[in-house]
C-alpha cells in the first residue's frame, strides 16, 4: 500500500535556478571523480607500489559502489525526502574526499572512495527528482538537460583536469578540491534548497537492495580480480556463476514485488530502453578511451602529466561547445538522427585511435580527441532527453535513477573490459601473465591498446545500427498515423 505525502509550494520555486546550479555542482563533483583519477594512476601506482591491475580498484570501487547503492537511496529518497538524502549525501562525500587525500596505502584509499561513493550515490539518485519537484513542467525538460550535460562533462572532464593538478600540486589534491567547493555547496544549499515536496510511505525492497548490490559486486570484482589471477580460476569463474545466479534472482524477485527497487515495466517501451542501451554503450567505449589515454600519453608519447591533461582537456572543451547546439538542435529536427550522427562520428573516432602508435604527432591524437568529444557532445544531450521524454512525469525520478545507474555500470563496464582485453592481449605477445606496462616495451601495450579500441568501435557499431533502426520504426510509425488520419 503506497501512501504519498504532499507538502505544497515547491513546484516552480522561486530560487529554482539557483537551487539547480548547487545540484549541478554535486553532479559534476561526483561524476569527475568516477574518473579525474585516470590521470593520477601511473603516479599513485609508483608512490604506494602497486601494479597497475591493483590501482584499478581505485577507480572501480567508486564505481561499483555507486552502482550497487544508487537504486537504493532514490528509494530512501522517495521515502524520506529527496532533499533530506541529497543533503546528507553531500556531507558523506565531502568527508570521503577529505580522507582521499590522506590515504597512504590501498586499503584505506579504497576505503575512502567507497565513503565517497556512498555521498556521491545519495546526490546522484536524487538531484533529477529534486529538479522535477522544484520546477514547473515548462521548464523541467530544459534543466533535465542541463544536468545530463554536467553529467557528461564531469565522467570526461576529469583525466584533462587531473592533470593540471597533478602537475603543479600533487595527486592528494585531486581529492582535496573537492573539499572547499563541497563546504561552500553545502551552506549554499541549506539556505536555499526547500523542504522536502513530497514522500512516499512503501516499505524498503531490502531483498531487492541485497540481491542487486551482491550481484553487482560478485560480477565486477571476478572482472578485475581475473586480470591478476586469471579467468580460468575456478574461484573467478564461481564468483561470474554466483553474480549471474543473484542478479537472476533480483529480477525474478522485482518482478513480484508491489513496491520494487527497479520497476521494468519502463522497459516496455522500446525508445527508452534502446537510449538506455545505447547511453550505456557510449559510457562502454568512452572509458575504454579514458583509462587508457593517461598512460598511451605519459607511458608512450612521454608526456608529463600537465600536458597530458591539456591535450585530455580537448574532450570536455568540444563536448562543452557541442553539446547545447545538439540540444536546441534536436528540439527542432528530433533528438533520434541527431544521437545517430552523433555515434557515426563516434565510430569515426574510435576506428582512427586503433592507428595511434609510438611515433604518432600530437596533432593527430588532438584531432581525434576533438572529434570522439564533439561526437560525445553531439549524441549525449539529445539522448538523455529522449530517455526522459519517453516516461510518464510520474516516473521521472525512477527513469533518472536508471539513467545514472546505466551510466555508471558503462564507466564500471569500460574499465573491465579495457584493462581485461589490454593485459589479455600484452599477455599473449609477452608470453607470460602480465599485469602491469613492461619497460621498453611499447609495442606490447600498443597491441593491446589497438585491440581495446577496435573493441570500443564496434560497440559504437551496434550502437548506430540500434538507434538507425529506432529511427527508422519511428518514421515508420509517424508515416502510418499519419495515413490512418
Amino acid at each position: 500500500m503506497m501512501l504519498a505525502t504532499v507538502q505544497a509550494g515547491a513546484n516552480g520555486h522561486e530560487k529554482r535556478w539557483t537551487i539547480l546550479i548547487i545540484l549541478n555542482l554535486f553532479t559534476f563533483m561526483a561524476t569527475l571523480d568516477g574518473s579525474i583519477v585516470n590521470i593520477a594512476l601511473p603516479t599513485v601506482s609508483k608512490e604506494l607500489s602497486l601494479p597497475l591491475a591493483q590501482s584499478q580498484w581505485i577507480v572501480s570501487s567508486y564505481l561499483m559502489m555507486i552502482c550497487t547503492a544508487i537504486l537504493f537511496f532514490g528509494k530512501l529518497g522517495d521515502i524520506f525526502g529527496k532533499i533530506k538524502i541529497f543533503r546528507i549525501g553531500s556531507i558523506i562525500f565531502i568527508i570521503g574526499s577529505f580522507l582521499c587525500g590522506f590515504s597512504h596505502s590501498l586499503g584505506f584509499l579504497i576505503f575512502s572512495r567507497v565513503v565517497q561513493a556512498i555521498g556521491a550515490a545519495m546526490t546522484m539518485a536524487n538531484n533529477q527528482g529534486i529538479v522535477t519537484e522544484v520546477f514547473p513542467p515548462r521548464e523541467r525538460g530544459k534543466a533535465l538537460g542541463l544536468i545530463g550535460t554536467f553529467v557528461s562533462l564531469g565522467s570526461i572532464a576529469g583525466p584533462s583536469l587531473g592533470g593540471v593538478i597533478l602537475s603543479s600540486l600533487g595527486w592528494e589534491y585531486i581529492f582535496w578540491l573537492n573539499v572547499p567547493i563541497g563546504i561552500i555547496a553545502i551552506m549554499i544549499a541549506w539556505k536555499l534548497l526547500p523542504k522536502d515536496v513530497t514522500t512516499t510511505k512503501v516499505k524498503i525492497d531490502v531483498p531487492g537492495s541485497l540481491l542487486f548490490a551482491f550481484a553487482i559486486l560478485f560480477l565486477f570484482s571476478s572482472l578485475l580480480l581475473g586480470q591478476q589471477y586469471g579467468y580460468a580460476n575456478i574461484f573467478i569463474i564461481l564468483s561470474v556463476l554466483i553474480g549471474i545466479i543473484l542478479f537472476i534472482l533480483f529480477v525474478l524477485v522485482e518482478r513480484r514485488t508491489e513496491n520494487p527497487m527497479l520497476s521494468f515495466s519502463l522497459f516496455k517501451n522500446s525508445l527508452f530502453t534502446i537510449s538506455i542501451v545505447c547511453g550505456f554503450l557510449v559510457f562502454v567505449a568512452n572509458f575504454c578511451f579514458n583509462i587508457l589515454a593517461p598512460f598511451y600519453t605519459q607511458d608512450i608519447l612521454g608526456l608529463s602529466p600537465l600536458h597530458a591533461g591539456y591535450i585530455l582537456m580537448l574532450f570536455p572543451i568540444a563536448m562543452a561547445v557541442v553539446a547545447p547546439f545538439s540540444g536546441a538542435l534536436s528540439d527542432k529536427i528530433g533528438g533520434q538522427i541527431i544521437t545517430f550522427a552523433g555515434l557515426i562520428l563516434m565510430i569515426i573516432a574510435q576506428i582512427g585511435l586503433t592507428f595511434l602508435h609510438e611515433g604518432s604527432s600530437i596533432l593527430t591524437l588532438s584531432i581525434l580527441i576533438v572529434l570522439l568529444g564533439a561526437s560525445t557532445g553531439l549524441f549525449q544531450s539529445p539522448n538523455n532527453s529522449l530517455v526522459m521524454s519517453t516516461v510518464d512525469r510520474k516516473q521521472l525520478g525512477i527513469a533518472g535513477s536508471i539513467n545514472s545507474l546505466v551510466r555508471n555500470l558503462g564507466m564500471v563496464v569500460g574499465i573491465s573490459v579495457a584493462t581485461s582485453t589490454l593485459f589479455s592481449v600484452m599477455s599473449l605477445h609477452a608470453g607470460y601473465r602480465v599485469t602491469a606496462l613492461i619497460p621498453d616495451r611499447p609495442d606490447i601495450f600498443l597491441a593491446g591498446m589497438h585491440v581495446v579500441f577496435i573493441g570500443s568501435s564496434i560497440l559504437c557499431f551496434i550502437g548506430a545500427i540500434l538507434t538507425g533502426l529506432r529511427f527508422y520504426s519511428s518514421r515508420k510509425g509517424m508515416k502510418r498515423r499519419e495515413n490512418t488520419a
